[in-house]
């Protein structure tokens, strides 16, 4: 299973606008929000409805900057399923340029039990 995410950089995707840094670049925040996107993706249409799943681990090498106007696609692709917990291999590139790669880790749960444990 796997998804892919097309994003235009924006200007409320730089460091400076999510207050991860000083230049108006795609943002190390939105890179892991866009891989996170992605995974939940991949994984949608698999879910009962009465399931999600919630992002427990992001590990990620931003590697690449991005200017806002450009064009970026983040992947996600499972790369192991153990019981309700599935690992994702991520990467977000723009054009043939590797902006960020990383692993991810998403659990399966019961919304309604998921949420009931809030109180």
């Amino acid at each position: 299973m796997s998804a892919s995410i097309p994003f235009d950089v924006d200007d409320a995707a730089t460091a400076v606008a999510l207050g991860s840094g000083d230049l108006a670049v795609l943002g190390t925040p939105k890179v892991v929000a866009l891989m996170e996107e992605a995974a939940v993706t991949a994984i949608g249409a698999e879910l009962a409805s009465q399931e999600t799943s919630v992002g427990v681990m992001v590990s990620v090498d931003h590697v690449a900057a991005v200017k806002v106007g450009d064009r970026v696609v983040a992947t996600a692709r499972v790369t192991e399923v153990a019981g309700n917990t599935i690992h994702f291999g991520v990467t977000v590139e723009r054009g043939d340029v590797v902006v960020a790669t990383g692993r991810h880790t998403r659990v399966l749960v019961d919304r309604r039990r998921f949420l009931d444990r809030l109180g």
